[in-house]
């Protein structure tokens, strides 16, 4: 079977009341708060899984009630309860572990990502992290979103300009949290209100003032995001 389209979200407020025109047929006042995660076109049933198929076949005939389908979850709890690590304990103590030692969990890929890197990297086998300068192994290089994924339009999700070559020794993460943000005129700036250690302060630093590679005008608004929203 073939869905003509398949719309993925997560539920990002509770339920609430709103008489606000949203839909042209009605009011529908009963609502709760959704991100768009995915939106696909012809998705086949094998893509979604047996259980999943069978849920929304069962949520059709209840005249599209929700269905809660167990298994489906993106992340995986654990039930195990660890005892806590005293400090006085051997460094090559073992685990107190029961139970199996791996596990399956399912996930939403970005789709796109893949793509978007192989935009960005075009076939290179080393690529200058975007914020340090250094030449590294593409291997240690993230095509990271600029403007966040959860807050972009599916457009923007889709744009270059919002990708950047970021290094995963550290750029990333820093970028990402908000140590360090670019400026209107393309440099980078350390976050001097962040609660960082004095060592992440002194990393953060040592980016201080570089000028952020390809940066330019189809960049700035999505770097003008990050400043205002992130790095605050």
């Amino acid at each position: 079977m073939t869905l003509r389209r398949v719309v993925v979200a997560e539920v990002s407020e509770p339920y609430f009341t709103d008489t606000a025109p949203v839909w042209p047929d009605d009011d529908y006042p009963e609502r709760i708060g959704i991100n768009l995660l995915e939106d696909e076109q012809n998705v086949h049933g094998t893509a979604l899984g047996a259980d999943a198929m069978e849920a929304l076949r069962f949520s059709a005939t209840k005249q599209g009630v929700a269905v809660l389908q167990a298994g489906t979850a993106a992340v995986v709890q654990f039930t195990d309860t660890l005892p806590p690590i005293q400090d006085d304990e051997p460094g090559d103590g073992i685990l107190d572990h029961t139970g199996a030692e791996s596990a399956i969990a399912q996930v939403l890929v970005r789709r796109e990502q893949a793509k978007l890197r192989k935009a960005l990297l075009r076939g290179a086998s080393e690529k200058r992290c975007a914020l340090c300068g250094r030449l590294l192994p593409v291997r240690l290089i993230r095509a990271a979103h600029i403007k966040r994924r959860s807050a972009a339009s599916q457009s923007e999700r889709r744009m270059l300009a919002n990708v950047m070559a970021a290094c995963l020794i550290g750029c990333d993460e820093l970028f990402e949290h908000g140590y360090v943000y670019v400026t209107e005129d393309g440099a980078i700036a350390v976050n001097k209100s962040s609660s960082a250690t004095p060592d992440l302060a002194a990393v953060a630093g040592s980016l201080e003032g570089r000028l952020v590679a390809d940066f330019g005008t189809h960049r700035a608004p999505f770097y003008a995001w990050h400043r205002d929203n992130i790095a605050t």
